[in-house]
């Protein structure tokens, strides 16, 4: 067995359909095209959570070629679809017209990205902390270029 099957043994059963679900619904409401999920993304991305679970870090892979989202959380559980809502949920700082930002809004931009078709997640997790993961191709939020 691979190491790519490794990994995706390891991912929690539903945790591709869900974040797919999850990130479709919020694309959906935009009338963008659904993403497609990526194994190759997701082991990627699983890679990298359980280096910072394993670091005790937080924080975007340097050199990424690939548009990212994280979260963590500590003492409690999240699911895939709360960590998309949660993402999501910076859409009120966002002002398409202007194509800015009260404060963050990354995450969600990315997410609504039309210039990307594609998305693989994972999380990593121990007895305390949930590390998640997304890694989105092409990457979107580019400087200066409205989401879709």
């Amino acid at each position: 067995m691979g190491c790519l099957a490794c990994l995706l043994l390891l991912a929690p059963p539903g945790l591709p359909n869900e974040m797919l679900a999850a990130h479709n619904a919020i694309r959906a409401r935009l009338h963008l095209p659904p993403l497609a999920w990526s194994n190759r993304l997701a082991a990627f991305a699983q890679q990298w959570a359980d280096t910072l679970l394993a670091r005790k870090r937080f924080a975007h892979r340097p050199h990424n070629p690939y548009g990212e989202n994280l979260f963590e959380i500590t003492g409690a559980r999240r699911t895939p679809t709360a960590v998309v809502r949660d993402w999501a949920s910076e859409s009120r700082a966002y002002h398409y017209r202007s194509n800015t930002c009260d404060s963050v809004c990354g995450h969600y931009t990315q997410i609504i990205s039309s210039r990307t078709t594609e998305v693989g997640c994972a999380v990593a997790r121990n007895s305390r902390t949930q590390i998640w993961v997304c890694n989105y191709n092409p990457p979107g939020n580019i400087i200066g270029r409205r989401p879709y």
